[in-house]
């Protein structure tokens, strides 16, 4: 006995639903991984380059470094070092904010992939009741043909349930991967915002 997939897809409502989810989640697990490879930074490297313009009292030119460097960290750093003549605790809200909005960035789409990994599973199991009540439902209208009748219209349902798992795996496998490169991203902001603060005490005081 064998399956024909194109068959199944064209007959089934679930697979079609299932084939558009695939799509969406190659299309967003490509999109999250181009932005995050985009915004990744080596701190220590980036840090130390910092470090090096605030002892020779160039801000402006830290600044410039910050806009060529793309990612959360050099956006954050810049805020700190444009707005570096502010009182400690406004500065710090200032970097809070900008760390913020780098979080909302890279949580885009994320909710997505989470949702995608939550109901693939449970729209391959819909298709696979409904395929199941259909087979019992055409042995009954036939009246013959017995328990093979039967196997075959549970095998073709259970298809939806490997359909719904296949997308649903890699779904949930992208979505831990990218909230722990985002949690990782965090950290190197709260890292770096804090390594700013005390080069800029020292910063300041040789630029006054």
């Amino acid at each position: 006995m064998t399956i024909d997939i194109l068959a199944v897809l064209r007959e089934s409502f679930t697979m079609m639903i299932l084939l558009v989810c695939s799509m969406l989640l190659l299309a967003f697990v490509i999109e999250r991984w181009w932005f995050f490879h985009k915004i990744s930074v080596d701190i220590n490297k980036f840090m130390d380059s910092i470090q090096k313009f605030i002892n020779a009292g160039k801000f402006m030119e830290a600044v410039s470094f910050c806009d060529n460097t793309m990612g959360a960290v050099p956006a954050v750093v810049k805020t700190g070092l444009i707005n570096r003549y502010l009182h400690k605790p406004d500065l710090e809200e200032l970097m809070i904010g900008t760390r913020l909005e780098q979080m909302i960035k890279m949580e885009r789409f994320l909710n997505i992939l989470g949702t995608l990994g939550n109901i693939s599973p449970l729209i391959g199991l819909f298709g696979t009741v409904v395929g199941i009540i259909r087979a019992f439902h055409d042995l009954a209208a036939s009246g013959s043909g017995g328990p093979a009748v039967v196997a075959a219209g549970i095998s073709e349902a259970l298809v939806a349930t490997a359909a719904g798992l296949m997308v649903a795996i890699p779904a949930v496998v992208c979505y831990n991967y990218f909230t722990k490169q985002m949690k990782t991203t965090v950290m190197s902001m709260d890292i770096c915002s804090r390594k700013l603060l005390v080069m800029l005490t020292g910063g300041l005081e040789s630029e006054g």
